[in-house]
């Protein structure tokens, strides 16, 4: 007899929800909502280009909506009932926290809250911790290197102490107002679960370790006395918080009554622990030692595991090294960078005020180019530096523009700084022996753009290949609650077990064109100058030949 579990992935605009034969991880029904508020669903500040939030009650809407509404596509598939529906798993942006009071209720639902950005969820591209990141990272140099050393040596303004820090110096009365905080990535199973006690919510360790500095060498999180540092505030919040984060052994909770009735599943199936988009992403996509998968959406995040019985090195520059962030009885790593899409975005939408069909436009034109023809080089730092950097307050450049420069060679300069960025990540995780020997990717870009694709190949050296579920965060969702039920249910006993069954990788694959790799590794030479020039990784630089060897290579294009 077919059992499923339900998938429920919250992304930056919207959250998916899939369900999915645990037999060979087939998706049978999907549904989009996209959130309401905002604009595309985030809170911002023409004022302060750094602030995002999101509203909770679009994420509890969504929720209702997209699971039921999934439901009834599943429905119409043979054998589908909801009474074999034997679990759910659930992945979200991160870090995105959101203040909460004494039952666990976010305080934007209280209408003396619901219009102060403050008091609804910090979405993780909200850079307005900048300067509290800044702060940090000093502190935690001095005082307490181990807390930096497994996060990259830097800590950022999209994480957890960063944004609730800013809270605190910001608008305090929010911050007197939440007893608690609670990632997005916990809070959804708490609800699911019907936990109305932040204090009993069981927290993800993929949240806790990669964004909260929460390690089991150091008791979990930052202790008291570093905190008090920072402000004695946060030392008494660290109270309210948690003591224990768990990897996906654990599950979040059982689904209540309220939720149950409400979806129309089963009381009591199991939910399994909360974890990042990208990270569930990974596992959907086949995550192993040697794999590292691309998650290509607004922005990218790149995750690998290794297992834990070697050692692995502090990694300058990453997200962080997580004891089961990703996998059971493996360290998780994650990199990535702050915008991919959204830069495509930016240019289409804002520079050329057009919409999404001119991405088909200038995809066209932009494959006849040769690479170099454009002589144009960027930087891919339109939402700042996530790694090897680690620095919010790095912007976007476009170099080697001329009268004769079009929309078509400006759009593929994106996409290759993109793709230089990337290899800049691929390249310092070798460097620390972080094997790389495969790489899966997934999200949108990576189905739809089969130029950006090769790209991506050409410029890194690498084979790309694509993940064989278009829905690879939710799929890893619904995985991990396969796991979570168990063999016994109808599901798995290992994720090892669920991943050959569930996942896949496509047919197609890029590989690098040898010609066009020769080229690139000119161009990326030319990038890395000026990345290590503005990013200060060099005291000075001598730049002086940047745009005479961009017009060199353009020349022998053309």
């Amino acid at each position: 007899m077919a059992r499923y579990t339900i998938g429920i992935d919250y992304g930056t605009n919207s959250v998916r929800s899939i369900v999915v034969d645990c037999a060979d991880g087939k998706e049978i029904g999907t549904f989009v909502f996209n959130y309401p508020t905002g604009e595309q669903g985030i809170v911002i500040d023409k004022r302060d280009h750094n602030l995002a939030r999101q509203n909770p009650a679009d994420y509890i809407e969504g929720l209702e909506t997209s699971v039921c509404e999934a439901m009834k596509e599943a429905a119409r598939h043979k054998g589908f009932s909801p009474d074999r529906v034997i679990g759910l798993g659930v992945d979200t942006t991160g870090s995105t926290p959101i203040p909460v009071d004494r039952n666990n209720k976010p305080l934007a639902l209280d209408p003396k809250w619901k219009d102060n950005p403050a008091a609804h969820a910090w979405l993780w591209k909200d850079h307005t911790g900048a300067e509290e990141s800044v702060r940090i990272t000093e502190l935690a140099k001095e005082h307490r290197p181990q807390y930096l050393a497994k996060c990259g040596n830097t800590y950022s303004s999209e994480w957890f102490w960063s944004k609730v820090w800013h809270c605190l110096r910001t608008s305090s009365d929010v911050f007197d107002a939440a007893y608690s905080w609670v990632e997005c990535s916990d809070f959804v199973p708490a609800v699911l679960a019907g936990i109305a006690d932040p204090l009993a919510v069981k927290r993800g360790v993929c949240a806790a370790g990669h964004k909260a500095m929460y390690c089991d060498e150091w008791n979990g999180l930052p202790d008291k006395e570093f905190l008090s540092l920072l402000d004695p505030k946060l030392a008494d919040l660290r109270d309210r918080l948690y003591e224990k984060a768990y990897d996906a052994k654990t599950t979040a909770g059982a689904l209540c009554p309220e939720w149950a009735k409400r979806l129309g599943l089963l009381e009591g199936i199991p939910i399994a622990i909360g974890a990042f988009d990208a990270h569930y992403g990974a596992v959907g996509s086949g995550v192993c030692e040697g794999t590292i998968v691309k998650i290509i959406g607004t922005s990218t995040c790149d995750c690998t595991v290794a297992p834990k019985t070697r050692s692995v090195p502090d990694i300058p520059g990453i997200c962080g090294i997580v004891d089961g962030s990703i996998l059971p009885d493996h360290y998780g790593i994650e990199a990535g960078q702050s915008a991919v899409g959204d830069i495509f975005h930016w240019f289409v939408h804002y520079v050329c005020e057009s919409d999404g069909k001119l991405h088909a436009q200038l995809t066209d034109e932009a494959a006849r180019l040769k690479p170099g023809q454009s002589g144009l080089l960027a930087l891919d730092w339109n939402n700042g530096n996530r790694t090897i950097l680690v620095d919010p307050r790095l912007t976007g450049l476009l170099l080697g523009q001329t009268l004769h420069t079009t929309r078509a060679d400006i759009y593929r300069a994106l996409i290759e700084a993109t793709a230089y960025g990337a290899r800049a990540i691929i390249e310092r995780l070798r460097e620390y022996g972080v094997a790389s020997d495969n790489i899966v990717c997934c999200g949108g870009i990576a189905e739809k753009n089969p130029m950006l694709m090769q790209i991506y190949a050409d410029v890194t050296g690498c084979t790309m290949r694509i993940s064989g579920s278009a829905q690879s965060c939710a799929l890893g969702s619904a995985l991990a609650a396969a796991v979570a039920a168990g063999s016994a249910k109808g599901g798995y006993d290992s994720f090892a077990d669920a991943q050959t069954k569930m996942t896949s990788v496509k047919r197609i694959e890029y590989v690098p064109i040898p010609e066009n790799k020769k080229t690139y590794d000119r161009l990326y030479a030319l990038y890395r100058s000026i990345h290590d020039a503005f990013g200060g990784v060099v005291a000075s630089a001598d730049l002086g030949r940047v745009m005479k060897d961009l017009i060199e290579i353009k020349e022998q294009q053309t």
